[in-house]
């Protein structure tokens, strides 16, 4: 059976036998549970994740409360660059939403890649600036919208999270508490 790490690289790279060796060699397959931290305030990100199945959910403690700023879902990259590059403490938590099967890639096996694969290099950095213009346009499209359009959004864009994750989970993403969330369902429904 081929390896599904290489036969999910292969859908972006044509790889040679010895390239696909380094990648069935470098990034695993794990499982975690619902509810399992990947990363918690504090830890030097060592990892970065790509999902195969589940979701995962990115979020910041601030003043005792947990605000959550994204949601992973498959064929999305999951990293938290400024301590994974820098070797800097996170200052926000990696949690499964769901139980997850994450391709696990540690920062010594990248740079392994990178000199075994020098192509790879060039696809990450493609990906990283396809992710980052997504990126703004989503936080300029978040600050400039209301609750409501927000959620509106989220039924446009996302709608599979409101399947998939808990409502007080979707309110912290919407930038709301849960009773207006409620409220904003409720106005909606009824239009």
């Amino acid at each position: 059976m081929e390896n599904e790490i290489v036969k999910l690289i292969s859908r972006y790279l044509e790889l040679t036998n010895e390239e696909a060796s380094a990648f069935a060699e470098c990034i695993p397959i794990k499982t975690f549970k619902k509810g399992d931290l990947l990363l918690s305030e504090g830890q030097v990100s060592r990892d970065s994740y790509f999902v195969i199945e589940g979701c995962v959910r990115k979020y910041y403690i601030i003043e005792g409360e947990e605000r959550t700023t994204e949601f992973y879902v498959e064929d999305e990259s999951i990293a938290s660059l400024q301590s994974y590059q820098n070797k800097t403490p996170a200052n926000h938590y990696f949690e499964c939403v769901e139980d997850c099967r994450l391709a696990v890639l540690n920062y010594e096996k990248e740079q392994e890649l990178f000199k075994r694969v020098p192509k790879y290099e060039a696809l990450c950095r493609m990906s990283m600036e396809s992710d980052f213009g997504e990126q703004q346009e989503a936080l300029a499209k978040f600050i400039t919208s209301s609750p409501e359009e927000r959620y509106k959004n989220l039924l446009e864009t996302r709608s599979d999270l409101l399947q998939r994750v808990p409502q007080y989970h979707l309110a912290s993403y919407l930038g709301v508490k849960p009773e207006s969330l409620s409220r904003i369902r409720k106005r909606l429904t009824k239009k």
